[in-house]
């Protein structure tokens, strides 16, 4: 069955693909000048020019599908993963097309026509993928088309693969077994039981019509791994690998090519790439002083009404830790009566504290208090967003007690964060906080700044969990 064979597959997905680009083009070229839009249309050239055109725009098209990735095989791509590559292979051909038009002075063939056929062909492109994708779905659930593996090595790595499987049904994997030598024979996980030790492979071999061998070791069995891929190589069958890090990686981790030395980065942080972390000082710059702009008739009033209700100073800053664990004074209008140092800086404020002035309460519940820290965003020790700096007193506290909570020191601490709009702000749970904290950290980009600066717009800066 050509379906069995990826290779043959893949051959017949850019046959589809070619009727998929060349259909969707006729059908264009025919709204343009047939259909829908034909009233507007001056057709200065005719059919015949527009279809030679396809020489040329049919096999860029497949070439762009190809950098884009959209003919390996659909068992573990995400359906979004599929419709992204579509739309930026697809944008990056129509922008080919406008431009080769404009630099060979061509003026008369229809832009228009070249729009619609990318709106149609994005459409149609997806469509047949999904359909095929459920068509493949549907005989891998039903037996047909399904990969055999087998596993070398019982690790955590093994059972969060077996795992994976499991919940997906669509990807068409079998797993037959776990070859491993520390672990006994017949001990199972998920039906999935271990067969033998590692040097039975070249006899269990034979006798099982296997795909593909996943080697799982665990981290105390790397230094079997060169004989064990030796061991695999000569099977002949496709073997990948499959490292067991989770304990040490956490989260996702990204790969470098250091011409050929293979680099896994323990943690992505997007702001440690200098245009980004540029891109994201501008936007400080500009939004922090717009910000304070717009926030000065407040801030006026609120330091007239503390200085006419409570004796000390106006502004009251606290040392907090910020990026790459420096110590800066972060402003705030003081909210409490004034104390002594050693007594404010090892506790938290907590309901009803007698501390806090009648103005202070009312500036800490709907966030005004923290309006001075525009100051500190002007000056670099912030950013509008990202997490919240604490105290060096619960940082040290903090950095025993919470797995990865150091982390959130590679960035700069914000005004408000994705913690916040979620609810974790105050007296809430910190572990949650830092749970937030990391996944903003590692996902940053411009568009989710934007979205947690209009969600802390929405959402009002009332705090219920301020004392």
């Amino acid at each position: 069955m050509i379906i069995d064979n990826e290779k043959h597959f893949s051959r017949l997905h850019v046959l589809i693909d070619s009727l998929v680009i060349i259909l969707s083009y006729i059908c264009a070229w025919g709204l343009r000048f047939v259909g829908i839009f034909a009233d507007s249309a001056v057709q200065a050239k005719t059919f015949r020019d527009y279809m030679f055109l396809l020489w040329f725009i049919v096999p860029g098209f497949l070439i762009l599908y190809h950098a884009f990735n959209l003919y390996t095989p659909m068992r573990m791509q995400g359906r979004r993963l599929v419709l992204s590559n579509i739309i930026k292979a697809d944008t990056l051909g129509l922008l080919l097309i406008i431009a080769a038009l404009y630099v060979l002075g061509e003026k008369d063939y229809s832009r228009l026509t070249f729009f619609i056929f990318y709106f149609i062909n994005v459409m149609f492109e997806w469509a047949v993928r999904m359909l095929i994708f459920h068509i493949l779905m549907d005989m891998r659930r039903r037996g047909y088309n399904r990969k055999q593996v087998l596993l070398v090595g019982y690790s955590r790595a093994a059972e969060k693969y077996i795992d994976l499987i499991s919940q997906n049904p669509q990807w068409g994997y079998t797993v037959r077994g776990i070859l491993d030598d520390k672990v006994a024979a017949g001990t199972s996980y998920k039906g999935v039981k271990v067969l033998g030790r590692i040097a039975n492979l070249m006899v269990i071999l034979p006798l099982s019509s296997l795909d593909e061998i996943a080697i799982t070791l665990g981290l105390a069995q790397y230094y079997r791994l060169e004989e064990i891929v030796a061991l695999c190589e000569k099977s002949g069958v496709h073997t990948k690998f499959i490292p067991d890090y989770n304990n040490i990686i956490p989260t996702k981790p990204y790969t470098e090519d250091i011409q050929g030395l293979p680099v896994i980065n323990i943690r992505y942080v997007p702001l440690n790439n200098t245009f980004n972390a540029m891109i994201k000082r501008a936007m400080d710059i500009v939004g922090g002083s717009a910000a304070l702009l717009l926030a000065s008739p407040i801030m006026l009033v609120m330091a007239v009404l503390i200085k006419i209700t409570s004796p000390g100073p106006l502004i009251y800053k606290q040392e907090r830790v910020g990026l790459h664990n420096k110590t800066f004074w972060m402003y705030k209008f003081r909210s409490m009566e004034v104390q002594p140092p050693d007594e404010e800086k090892k506790a938290w404020t907590v309901k009803n504290d007698p501390r806090v002035t009648a103005v202070g309460k009312f500036m800490r519940h709907t966030s005004i208090d923290e309006l001075p820290q525009l100051f500190n965003i002007i000056k670099g020790d912030m950013s509008l967003v990202g997490p919240r700096p604490e105290r060096p007193f619960f940082v040290e506290k903090f950095r025993e007690e919470i797995p990865r909570y150091m982390v959130k020191h590679q960035v700069r601490p914000g005004l408000t964060g994705w913690a916040q709009v979620n609810g974790y702000r105050g007296d809430t749970s910190i572990r949650k906080r830092i749970e937030y904290d990391l996944y903003y950290i590692e996902n940053w980009s411009v568009g989710m700044d934007i979205k947690i600066m209009l969600l802390t717009f929405c959402k009002g800066f009332i705090n219920k969990n301020a004392y």
